[in-house]
């Protein structure tokens, strides 16, 4: 373990608030400071911060814990890794921590770091080689996709040779282990034979590199029209995620602040580039993530989506634009005639007819208008019935009166009728989404109290109120561990671990015990696990009384409900318990279909 007085240290150095900026923007209330979680999608800030002992927790989605946790979670980090992220802003050596401190992880981010630049170098340098297989690559990027070498060199952009194990026989000559080469997703290994191949062979290649500089992932597309699988991309590896990561956002970070144009492929996003259209990014192979969104969204304001302009771009832009929008960002869509997608659109028609297409992109609402439009013969009764029910569902979904009264009056214009009978219409279809949305609400908490929903607590379920009964003291200890710590490790009459009988509360509270000062070690928890740990605090925190009294009261209680949990237990069978939390289930299930 790193000694806890230098974790110590760096908290104490590291202020909350300043960690957090970054990532979230913060308002104060009262003494708290409010902002969206990072974690989740949402427009109403549930993302709460106590500077008054370097704490956060989301009432949103139960992340939570302290300023090493949120690191761990903002960054993909272990614990030692926040640990040492943290010192270093804070002007704290940590020598060979991982060394020092038996930490050491399996694989060092700082080799694959360099095994990817050391990569990137040899596929760059075999592109422009002499050889019959790198002219071919060349003339594919400079010839047939129309790049300049200016652009081939500001990517990055090279070529993994045909020939087998070229690969990793160079890396091999630089010192790195096959294990690092299949931790990196440069090589992979025959489960039959146990023989090493290259993961990327005659394929140019396109280095992805992270907002700090990092070389952290690749992808390669073959050469030839019409071959499935065109496009290999890395999976994820100790310093990459296919989620949490976007195509050419090292570049376009310092050209987004107003608007970033969201693309599908690396073609695209270089095309852009080259006419001067540096804000463009794409995805990594796969559909939009929550967390790339809310990765832009830490960037820009507004994103024009740039997909391509088939059923399946369409399909995507959809998605795209639901997940935008959860974390506030304001969405566009990019309309191209004749060119399936961007890249095309700019070697068709040149740079401003694209700059002028970027200008007339149309708003979520207009183009849902005219995609819905263009589904109905407006002429047939039946048709426009349809359309207008249609519009009318669509508009509902808007949460601000003003924009569903705007929309309102567009569409009954488009559809040729009177807006007061479509604004009936939209009405009808708001009030039936809140009172769904209220229903699915009570649902939750009703299951949530039960315990049906609780992936951390897994026991409570079993004894909801012995669990309930385990937080309120747990919550008691976690605030006040100064006065209640030390009374309990004198009497253990008091309380002691025989009587939590959930596994993550005696868990919490064996933790706690093995401090002095009952500031526990989150290491050893889930950054979920930490959520729940924080917000047990945070409820305590929040009653009026938290006195000695309560605390020797809320230990009674906990013994009462234990008490009755084991006599119940000893007097039931397994089958018995069994049948129990199935007929729970069932009349919960029960109700749900009544809508109860």
């Amino acid at each position: 373990m790193i000694p806890k007085e230098v974790i110590d240290e760096i908290l104490a150095r590291a202020d909350i608030k300043q960690v957090i900026s970054p990532y979230v923007r913060l308002q104060r209330a009262g003494n708290i400071m409010k902002g969206l979680c990072p974690f989740h999608s949402e427009k109403t800030p549930s993302f709460t911060v106590y500077p008054q002992d370097n704490s956060f927790y989301c009432f949103g989605c139960g992340v939570g814990g302290s300023t090493i946790s949120f690191i761990q979670k903002a960054e993909n980090l272990s614990y030692p890794e926040a640990v040492e992220y943290l010192a270093k802003q804070v002007g704290i050596t940590i020598p060979d921590a991982p060394d020092k401190y038996g930490l050491k992880p399996k694989f060092d981010k700082k080799r694959i770091y360099e095994m990817n630049v050391a990569a990137a170098r040899f596929f760059h340098a075999n592109l422009l080689a002499n050889t019959p297989e790198a002219k071919e690559a060349f003339a594919y990027l400079h010839e047939k996709r129309g790049l300049s070498t200016a652009t081939i060199n500001h990517f990055g952009l090279g070529y993994a040779p045909r020939e087998y194990g070229a690969t990793s026989r160079y890396l091999k000559s630089l010192g790195y282990t096959e294990e690092e080469m299949i931790a990196g997703f440069l090589c992979g290994k025959n489960a039959d034979t146990g023989r090493v191949y290259d993961t990327f062979y005659d394929r140019v290649m396109f280095p992805i590199i992270d907002p700090a500089g990092n070389i952290i992932a690749f992808g390669g597309r073959v050469m030839q029209s019409g071959v499935p699988n065109k496009y290999k991309n890395s999976s994820d590896t100790p310093v990459f995620s296919k989620r949490r990561n976007l195509f050419a956002l090292n570049f376009a970070k310092d050209a987004c602040g107003e608007s970033m144009i969201l693309c599908e492929g690396y073609m695209d996003v270089i095309s852009m580039h080259e006419a001067g259209f540096t804000n463009a990014v794409a995805t990594l192979g796969t559909a939009i993530t929550p967390e790339q969104a809310r990765l832009m969204k830490r960037y820009t304001k507004s994103i024009v989506i740039a997909y391509d302009m088939d059923e399946a771009g369409r399909h995507a832009a959809d998605k795209a634009m639901v997940l935008l929008e959860e974390v506030g960002l304001d969405v566009r869509l990019l309309k191209l005639e004749n060119a399936k997608d961007p890249d095309e659109y700019i070697k068709k028609f040149g740079r401003d007819k694209f700059q002028a297409a970027l200008d007339a992109s149309a708003s979520k609402f207009d183009y849902n208008l005219n995609r819905i439009l263009s589904k109905y013969v407006l002429s047939d009764p039946q048709d426009k019935i349809d359309a207008a029910n249609e519009l009318a569902k669509m508009i509902a979904q808007v949460s601000s009166a003003a924009e569903r009264d705007v929309y309102t009056r567009v569409a009954a214009k488009a559809l040729g009728m009177e807006a007061a009978v479509v604004k009936n219409d939209v009405e009808r279809a708001a009030s039936k989404r809140e009172k769904d949305g209220k229903r699915k609400e009570v649902q939750s908490v009703k299951q949530a109290s039960l315990g049906f929903s609780d992936t951390v607590n897994r026991d409570f379920v079993k004894m909801p109120a012995v669990a309930r009964a385990e937080e309120a003291v747990l919550g008691l200890l976690l605030l006040r561990p100064g006065e209640y710590l030390p009374k309990i490790k004198a009497d253990s009459s008091i309380l002691s671990e025989d009587d939590f009988l959930t596994e993550f509360n005696r868990r919490v509270y064996s933790a706690i015990i093995a401090t002095e000062d009952g500031e526990i070690d989150y290491e050893a928890f889930t950054p979920e696990e930490t959520g729940r740990i924080v917000k047990m605090k945070i409820d305590r925190m929040n009653m009026t009384d938290n006195g000695a009294e309560i605390f020797l009261e809320c230990c009674k209680k906990l013994k009462e409900s234990v008490k009755k949990q084991r006599q119940k237990s000893s007097a039931m069978t397994p089958e018995d318990l069994q049948k129990l939390l199935d007929g729970k289930r069932t009349k919960t299930k029960t109700k749900t279909e009544k809508g109860e």
